[in-house]
């Protein structure tokens, strides 16, 4: 198998002929070259970034050991505290609070010697499919400015797409070379919408795999924390870095951390079944759904692989019941923001409901608030029956129809995203058509199976993103097939 781009990157520094620093620099200048375009980064970090890349760069020039990530340059998304810089969520209730502390997954970056170049722009407070809902900036998807030689020109191009959401800027942020690798969220599809959108990839591993410790989350039991990479090589090395048992977050108990990719990564060794779920590609855009069927049928020829053909009816329920139950645990996590303890401070000392108020309204978005208000409305004594707890039994069936569909295949393929990344703006109106095109990667989120998107096709210059589910804790497998595709496409 031929090296991934990570993996060359990783070899070029470990080995000498590549100094962290000048990988570093090389980033540095596209994002100064680019990013006032694409707007990926809330805060730069170059100068804590060359001071890590010199450590790294000293560590090998004497011979010592150095981690898995050594001088590989990490983004990280903005609702992750990094120490002593802004954690803003992407929102005005948050704009100048600075992290006291690491998040986990940055704790252990810097461990295996990462180099930290800045934090990324999202919707706020992850609430979005589009990465349009920054309170500061809409992140413009890379393949707006792709030329036909793949490198960004046309800056000032009219015609300017989205990166998906809410994970956007992380993935735009690998796809116009800012980075190696990223670090995202994934609630109900913000690593794998975005990655499909931008033509890299992203992995969404099992709930419970990787500590949240340090996270602003926003549906504390459907969100995890997930790599984004050029390829699933990378997806692989910053997996087996990120996961593993944290004490202080009660979800990672009896987990362990996930191998490292090994030297035959990517290859097949046993015929595989592959389940194909009609549900998935029956309300796609055709010539996505055709892309992606195209692309199996490829991957399939060449590996030996056995692709069956399953149903899952409760697809049809993911969505009301995603949406019903992330509103509730968003609103939920979202009443600590007042204005007297946490958030953007009030300007005036009115009475106490007032003042609450008068805090949100002005420092709080228009989707946030959406996402409040009927969170609140679901959970009140009155209307929780009718809403909250069927939504929980939807949940519930959703998952054992996944967990069958799972006993008959030992994974399950389908498009990540029904359409082609939209224009900016284009769904701004009603905002149900954005909550829609989540419907083939909430049902993960909702099962807590682990999900990945690879790149498979391009329609246009538009990227089409290829969906992988595994079974429950089947995190290293389902990255090895996204990889044993990854191989078999690019060479066909």
């Amino acid at each position: 198998m031929e090296l991934s781009k990570t993996l060359s990157t990783t070899d070029a520094i470990k080995s000498g002929r590549l100094t962290a620093s000048a990988n570093l620099e090389n980033k540095i200048a596209r994002v100064e070259k680019y990013d006032s375009a694409v707007k990926a980064f809330i805060e730069t970090y170059f100068d804590d970034a060359r001071a890590a890349a010199k450590q790294v760069d000293a560590k090998i020039a004497a011979g010592k050991p150095v981690g898995k990530l050594a001088g590989l340059v990490v983004a990280v998304k903005n609702v992750l505290a990094v120490k002593d810089k802004k954690l803003t969520c992407a929102s005005k209730m948050l704009e100048n609070y600075v992290a006291p502390y690491d998040a986990a997954v940055v704790e252990k970056l810097r461990a295996e010697d990462a180099v930290i170049i800045g934090s990324l722009n999202c919707d706020e407070f992850a609430c979005g499919s589009d990465n349009t809902k920054s309170a500061f900036f809409p992140t413009v998807n890379p393949v707006s400015f792709l030329g036909n030689d793949g490198e960004m020109s046309n800056l000032a191009a009219s015609d300017k797409y989205v990166p998906g959401g809410s994970s956007g800027a992380s993935a735009a942020a690998v796809a116009a070379g800012f980075c190696d690798l990223a670090l995202a969220t994934d609630t109900g599809g913000s690593i794998r919408c975005p990655a499909a959108f931008c033509g890299v990839t992203g992995f969404k591993p099992t709930y419970g795999s990787v500590s949240r410790y340090g996270m602003a989350d926003m549906a504390m039991s459907f969100e995890q924390i997930g790599p984004m990479a050029p390829d699933a090589y990378g997806c692989a090395l910053m997996l087996s870095v990120i996961s593993g048992k944290d004490y202080r977050d009660s979800t990672t108990s009896k987990t362990t951390a996930i191998s490292a990719p090994a030297p035959d990564f990517g290859t097949t060794k046993n015929k595989i079944r592959i389940g194909i779920p009609k549900e998935y590609f029956e309300g796609a855009n055709p010539a996505v759904a055709k892309a992606v069927q195209d692309a199996m049928g490829r991957f399939a020829a060449k590996s030996g692989c056995e692709l069956i053909d399953i149903s899952i009816p409760a697809v049809k329920f993911g969505i009301p019941a995603y949406y019903l139950l992330v509103y509730s645990e968003f609103a939920s996590a979202m009443q600590k923001y007042d204005g007297l303890k946490y958030g953007a401070k009030p300007e005036s000392n009115d009475e106490l409901v007032p003042t609450v108020s008068k805090v949100r309204t002005a420092n709080i978005g228009k989707e946030c608030k959406r996402r409040i208000m009927l969170g609140t409305y679901i959970t009140t004594k009155e209307h929780k029956d009718a809403w909250y707890t069927k939504a929980l039994k939807a949940r519930a069936y959703v998952r054992a129809q996944f967990d069958d569909a799972l006993t008959k295949c030992e994974f399950i393929v389908g498009p990540t995203m029904p359409n082609l990344p939209w224009k900016i703006g284009e769904k701004a109106a009603d905002p149900l058509q954005s909550y829609l095109e989540d419907v083939l990667t909430v049902p993960a989120n909702l099962c807590g199976l682990p999900a990945g998107s690879v790149p498979c096709a391009r329609i246009g210059k538009l990227p089409v993103g290829l969906q992988v589910i595994g079974r429950r804790g089947a995190d290293y497998d389902t990255v090895c097939l996204m990889a044993q595709i990854e191989y078999s496409l690019s060479s066909c």
